[in-house]
């Protein structure tokens, strides 16, 4: 049976909400088994709480957590005994492991990534790639969202590659539109860098390139997957994030101030609701670290259990959709070699 790993350590509800929200996710879904990382003490005082098929969840117990604070690369070649850094090994080491979660540091699940599990051959830079929620109902992939500040024009035509696997994959996506964010959507818009992508981008094999686009694209526009630096594309994740806590806030103030506010709370409250489920990124998991030679996702630090649920279906769907060997397919296709720039 398939596997997911899961950092039962990582992020700052653990091991409580890890642990709840794995469970919600073998109720949701029968066809795989989950292996926690972590102090099995605590981890099994969590699971204790829980209603569960004791068959389908494995504790491996571990010594030490890798923190926010931690430099990413020295905690993951030091803290060898980690849920993060034991996780991984397992993914490596197991042939029905599939994917690991974990909502520990950014950096050092992916420098854990890199180091324990390595890079699609051909693949330049993984990249982070989360699904964002547009206003067609669907989702649009950010790619990348933090893990490349600075790129070249070949990363990010790697990016849109990647990207578009993803949505085949993971999403049914059959031929996903590809736009590259920019500051307009003019041909010559953009650095030296963005305007190199573009040319590139519009001769590669295997993407559906519509052009440059703007961040209000990103949820409003017609595209399926949208191509940045990780600068800026996790400039743009975050502003959207806050902009979708100061509209419910603000909705919030506004229907509770007064009875008559209350009043109009009624008869909007069902549009309301509408739209804070859009702009509840608890909804959508993770991020997928593209690139790598097996699945691996980077869920929110702030993880509340239907997040972590939606994370491991989101592995599970990844993994089934064979989402490593399409990456491979369409590198190859596109002409990428083993190229390590």
């Amino acid at each position: 049976m398939l596997k997911i790993v899961v950092d039962a350590m990582g992020g700052d509800n653990a091991p409580a909400a890890i642990v709840q929200g794995a469970v919600l996710a073998l109720k949701e879904r029968k066809d795989f088994a989950i292996v926690l990382t972590g102090d099995e003490n605590l981890v099994r005082a969590e699971l204790k709480k829980c209603d569960y098929d004791a068959s389908r969840i494995e504790v491996v117990h571990c010594t030490e957590v890798i923190t926010n604070d931690d430099v990413p690369t020295s905690a993951v070649r030091t803290k060898r005994g980690s849920s993060l850094v034991v996780g991984l090994k397992i993914l490596r080491e197991d042939e029905e492991a599939g994917a690991f979660v974990s909502a520990g540091s950014t950096g050092a699940v992916l420098a854990g990534g890199i180091m324990y599990l390595g890079r699609i051959k051909g693949v330049m830079r993984p990249a982070l790639c989360p699904a964002i929620p547009n206003v067609r109902g669907g989702k649009t992939l950010l790619c990348d969202a933090g893990a490349n500040a600075e790129c070249k024009p070949p990363y990010l035509v790697q990016f849109a590659i990647m990207a578009t696997a993803y949505g085949r994959a993971a999403f049914g996506m059959k031929y996903p539109r590809v736009g590259l964010l920019s500051n307009g959507t003019e041909e010559h818009k953009g650095d030296p860098v963005h305007q190199e992508a573009f040319s590139l981008l519009n001769e590669t094999a295997g993407v559906n390139f519509a052009g440059n686009v703007e961040g209000r694209d990103i949820m409003y526009g017609d595209l399926d997957v949208v191509v940045a630096d990780g600068l800026t594309g996790n400039v743009a994740l975050k502003s959207m994030e806050g902009c979708g806590k100061t509209v419910s806030s603000v909705l919030r103030t506004e229907f509770t101030s007064s009875f008559g506010g209350k009043l109009r709370y009624l008869f909007a409250r069902k549009s309301i609701k509408k739209l804070q489920t859009m702009l509840d990124y608890n909804r959508y998991g993770g991020a997928v670290f593209l690139g790598l030679k097996k699945t691996v996702i980077k869920a929110h630090g702030s993880s509340k259990p239907k997040t972590v649920t939606a994370a491991l279906v989101q592995a599970v769907d990844a993994v089934r959709g064979n989402l490593v060997q399409t990456i491979t397919d369409m590198l190859e296709e596109a002409g990428f070699g083993n190229e390590t720039v």
